[in-house]
């Protein structure tokens, strides 16, 4: 296939960006993504140009750096895919392809493609783990959990933190994230000692960084590439109630 790809190009988060136009050719239906924006490269290289930069690691679909907006759409067209896992047969031959960053204060451009998601890193510092200071660690074996209870908390689990649910939220809204973070630990009885700071630091780190407000449209959902559920939300807005009612931490 031989396509066009419209790219943004941003030196640094401090300069302006622009959409630049370049055309890739032979490219394989097979290919990913990412191996069509390595081919892109290759050629920038030979031309003495500079390379696209854009985030990557596994490109199993699993660690979530590939967060791209292709065409409009976080992680492109096709649902529940990375944009790792997004293969150039979803594409036709001679179409045009808008590539961009993520768009969200809280993820400011690091370069061209490639943005910085550590806001993310802190929300987890805040509180989404099971300290040292809850006691002995007990055989998990030995702990009886519910299968449905089980299984909520592994599909919560399942959350990437790629950052597509910022991405598509016309507020930038963290809580889907956020709430799957806070459900996973929520749900299981090693998470229960630390259950209400958790969700109160959490929020309030989340605040912090800048993401905006909830408002229930569901995109974030629809585009999250693992599937991660709404009622994560729900189960977190539970949660930081619950907290808020008994808590000592007054502000």
């Amino acid at each position: 296939m031989n396509l066009t790809l419209k790219v943004w190009r941003q030196r640094n988060r401090n300069s302006e960006g622009k959409i630049v136009e370049y055309q890739v050719k032979d490219i394989s239906p097979e290919m990913s993504f990412l191996e069509m924006l390595d081919v892109l490269n290759e050629d920038l290289l030979h031309k003495g140009d500079e390379p696209v930069a854009f985030d990557h690691d596994c490109r199993e679909g699993i660690c979530g750096s590939c967060d791209l907006f292709i065409n409009g759409r976080a992680h492109g067209p096709e649902k529940g895919t990375t944009t790792c896992q997004l293969h150039m047969r979803k594409f036709s031959d001679g179409d045009t392809i808008t590539i961009e960053p993520w768009r969200a204060n809280a993820f400011p451009v690091n370069r061209d493609l490639s943005v910085d998601r550590s806001a993310f890193d802190r929300i987890i510092q805040a509180g989404g783990y099971v300290s040292v200071n809850t006691g002995g660690v007990p055989d998990g074996n030995e702990i009886p959990i519910p299968k449905n209870i089980a299984d909520q908390a592994f599909e919560a689990a399942t959350c990437i933190s790629c950052g597509a649910c910022v991405a598509a939220c016309k507020n930038a809204s963290a809580m889907l994230f956020v709430s799957a973070k806070i459900s996973q630990l929520a749900l299981l009885p090693q998470g229960q000692v630390e259950r209400k700071t958790r969700v109160e630091n959490m929020v309030a780190q989340m605040d912090k960084e800048g993401f905006g407000a909830c408002t229930n449209i569901g995109q974030c959902a629809a585009e999250c590439p693992v599937g991660i559920s709404l009622e994560n939300i729900a189960l977190m807005n539970r949660e930081f109630i619950n907290a808020k009612a008994t808590s000592n931490n007054l502000a």
